[in-house]
This record gives C-alpha cells, sequence and structure tokens, in this order.
C-alpha cells in the first residue's frame, strides 16, 4: 500500500520508531499481496543519536519524506520548540502532494508547528496538554482519545497509542482481518477505538470488581445479536447498574453503549469483507435491531458506509 516514511531526528525515542517498523517495515508474506516499503529519513545523512546514547544511520533523506505515501512524526525531542525549517517545509510539501501525515505523542508539535493541525482536531499526550495548548491556543485539542484519524492529517496520543494509529492505518488499507492478523503477530489487542480514554485515573487498587466487569465484557461478546442493556449487564456482573457504570469506566475508559456499539461495528466488519450476507441480516447479526441503525453509527465509526466499506475490502481479499 505504498511507501512510508519515518522522520528521524537527534534526541528521539527508539521506541516510536520501533512500533512504525513492526507494523510497516516487516514483510509480511503470509498475505499473498504488496504490503509497505518503509524508509527511516532525517534532514541530513549523519547518523542520529538516539535516546539513551545509541546511534540510528537512517537511509533516507527529506525528499524521500515528501515523496512517501503515509509520512510519520514520532514524539519530538522539545516540546518547547519548534523542528528545523527543513524539516517543517518537507512536512508541508508531503501534504501538498497528498501525502497521509501521522504524529506519534508529542510529534503533534511539529505538525502544529508545519500549520498541518489548522483547522482540524487532534490530540497529543495527556501530559503535554498543557503545554500544546499555551503554544496554539487556535487548534482544537483534544487530549482524552487515544487518537483522531479524520481526512489526511491524523494525530495519537502516547507512545503506545501509536501502536493503536498504525493498527487503524492497516484496517483502514487493509481491512479488518488483515489488521487483526498482524495485531496477532505483534501480541496486542486487535483494536482499541480512538475515541477511548488514554488515561484512566486508577487510585484505588485493583479488586474482584474488576474481574466481574471482564466476565461482563466476555458474556457481553457471545451475546452481541442479543438485547443488550446497563442493567443487563450489572446483573451479569452481580452489581447495582451505578456501581456497575463506575467500575465500567475505571476499567475501559469508556461506557458500557458506546463499548458496546464499537464491538457490534466490529464484529461486523468480517461479515462485510468476507460474505455477501445482505445489510439488513448483517445488523441483525451483530445486535442492531434496525439496518438504519445499523447504517448511523457505522458511518460514525469507519466514515463510509457499510456498502462502501464491503466494496472496498471484498475486492481486496
Amino acid at each position: 500500500m505504498g511507501t512510508v516514511a519515518v522522520l528521524a531526528y537527534p534526541g528521539m525515542s527508539l521506541f516510536e520508531t520501533g512500533i512504525v517498523t513492526e507494523v510497516f517495515g516487516l514483510p509480511r508474506p503470509e498475505f499473498d499481496r504488496p504490503w509497505y516499503e518503509l524508509t527511516i529519513c532525517a534532514p541530513s545523512d549523519r547518523p542520529v543519536q538516539v535516546v539513551g546514547g545509541a546511534v540510528l544511520q537512517p537511509v533516507g533523506g527529506l525528499a524521500d519524506l515528501v515523496r512517501a505515501h503515509t509520512v510519520i512524526v514520532p514524539g519530538v525531542a522539545d516540546v518547547h520548540a519548534d523542528p528545523p525549517a527543513a524539516v517543517l517545509g518537507a512536512l508541508r510539501a508531503a501534504h501538498t502532494r497528498g501525502a497521509r501525515i501521522l504524529s506519534i505523542c508529542s510529534g503533534a508539535f511539529a505538525l502544529a508547528a508545519a500549520g498541518l493541525l489548522d483547522g482540524r482536531r487532534a490530540t497529543t499526550h495527556w501530559r503535554y496538554a498543557e503545554v500544546f495548548r499555551a503554544r496554539y491556543p487556535h487548534l482544537d485539542l483534544d487530549p482524552d482519545v487515544l487518537y483522531i484519524a479524520e481526512d489526511d492529517v491524523w494525530t495519537s496520543a502516547g507512545s503506545a497509542a501509536g501502536l493503536d494509529l498504525c493498527l487503524h492505518v492497516v484496517r483502514t488499507d487493509h481491512g479488518a482481518a488483515i489488521a487483526n492478523a498482524v495485531a496477532r503477530r505483534l501480541v496486542v489487542q486487535p483494536h482499541r477505538d480512538g475515541g477511548q480514554a488514554q488515561f484512566i485515573e486508577a487510585p484505588m487498587p485493583a479488586d474482584a470488581g474488576d474481574d466481574r466487569i471482564a466476565a461482563s465484557l466476555a458474556w457481553a461478546l457471545a451475546h452481541l445479536r442479543e438485547p443488550l442493556s446497563v442493567a443487563g449487564l450489572a446483573r451479569q456482573a452481580h452489581m447495582a447498574p451505578r456501581t456497575y457504570l463506575r467500575h465500567f469506566t475505571r476499567a475501559t475508559g469508556t461506557s458500557p453503549i458506546r463499548w458496546l456499539l464499537r464491538q457490534r461495528i466490529q464484529a461486523s466488519l468480517a461479515l462485510l469483507e468476507t460474505t455477501d450476507t445482505p445489510i439488513e441480516q448483517v445488523a441483525a447479526a451483530v445486535g442492531f435491531d434496525a439496518a438504519v441503525t445499523f447504517r448511523h453509527h457505522f458511518v460514525n465509526a469507519m466514515r463510509t458506509s457499510p456498502s462502501q466499506y464491503r466494496q472496498a475490502f471484498r475486492l481486496k481479499l
């Protein structure tokens, strides 16, 4: 699905670059389809010293970054200073020629400095939200989510959220089945909703309530096609509804209704990709009471209709 360029710079952490390499740089012969071509790019051909004292030798320059189909900017070394003018110019040039631009963690500061977040929602690591708002008060920052993938400039929160965003790229390009296979190889959760909270406050130690929440989620996944309610889930957890809501939000960072919607949409993807089942039957199979309700929530979650999704990804399988 084209070339991926990741920006390298002095003082960077290799964790974010490692995420990008794992998802886009490893060969995937098991999929029997063209995969991504990854290039690590830097403003010069000199070795880049990274956090921990190691040295990275990039193989690409800013010209390669400008030509890439997808450009990824990991967390910047200093959130109080702009990247070099040449880097900002390359980011603008890549965007102008149609590249998809992504940031991981504080990499959003580089996109903001380049003007690529003007008029767009964006996120970054929650600990940098105050600095970001002070430096870019005109931008629409949402520091409470894992990632935001709208239009052609996508941003993600802390380092691990970058993995969620990279898997979302694979899901967007290749469909849920391929993204889930990559996640299994990485031994990570196949999908976390971008709107899920990036920081869950848990001042109290885990208790038996957490196990009961987990059990109720497993039960819900096995009964997605049935009518489900907060009261019903609370009964499965042997809790009062208000207690269940409190424990659920603490454990998952989202609400039961939003979680159920996301799971039902996720369950529908495989049916759309691999079967010719009518949309009305797909909706019923994953628990929606009407096709129109399914279409509404599908479009909100996937930014396309079920029929368009099926057309795109059935052709790729």
